[in-house]
């Protein structure tokens, strides 16, 4: 869930622009945004996502809490 949910800003921050200059923009190849954006879930580790974000300039904050 975690996962969909940063590739889902991921595709926000790469809306508009080629896919080499977000590649560029978030520090990794054509190539492998192309699989980010096809949806190939299980090649991106919530790592890997997180710092394509923060290069992106974006902030990731991640809350956990006791259940009600």
């Amino acid at each position: 869930m975690l996962r969909s949910e940063l590739i889902s800003k991921v595709r926000t921050v790469a809306k508009g622009m080629t896919q080499q200059e977000a590649a560029n923009l978030l520090g990794i190849t054509q190539p492998r945004l192309n699989l980010l954006l096809k949806g190939k879930i299980e090649k991106f580790s919530l790592d890997a996502l997180v710092n394509m974000l923060a290069k992106a300039g974006m902030r990731v904050k991640l809350t956990v809490r006791k259940a009600a």
